[in-house]
């Protein structure tokens, strides 16, 4: 209810009285109860509150971040480690990793190197994250989901 209004059930016309007496809105909070339950309160104030309380609700919720690291089935060693160091702090930093192989043309052949390269990746990044989806081939990629682990 609004100000200085005693709760109780009231017939509709006399709520409405009260409310345009009080030059403020009767806003139906629940209306499958028995009777329907109503508040007295300016309506435009409420729904700038309720938008509010969303914002706030929707900047704490966690955005999760992927990002992506690609692989040829016969990279070589230095460019491993490098993408490994970059793979390192993504995680670190709390974002997932998609560790895909790319087979181009008939590099399909290779697939067992390319399962072998994101497993020893796994591997290696198991201090600071987990698999969260083995390698998987789809179409002429080799795709791994890397989660990184809680930092305590």
């Amino acid at each position: 209810m609004g100000e200085n209004i005693e709760v109780g059930v009231y017939p509709l016309e006399k709520a409405k009285e009260m409310a345009i007496a009080q030059e403020l809105d009767l806003v139906e909070i629940s209306p499958k109860a028995k009777p329907p339950v109503c508040k007295i309160i300016d309506y435009k104030k409420f729904l700038y509150e309720q938008k509010k309380r969303e914002k706030s609700l929707k900047s704490k919720a966690t955005k999760v971040i992927v990002k992506e690291i690609r692989f040829g089935p016969q990279t070589d060693e230095h460019d491993y480690e490098f993408k490994k160091k970059h793979a390192l702090k993504f995680l670190q930093e709390g974002a997932k990793l998609k560790a895909f192989v790319f087979f181009k043309g008939r590099s399909i052949i290779f697939k067992e190197q390319g399962q072998i390269l994101l497993l020893k990746l796994a591997q290696e990044l198991e201090e600071v994250g987990k698999v969260e989806q083995l390698p998987k081939l789809e179409g002429k990629r080799m795709i791994m989901f890397i989660a990184p682990k809680k930092m305590k």
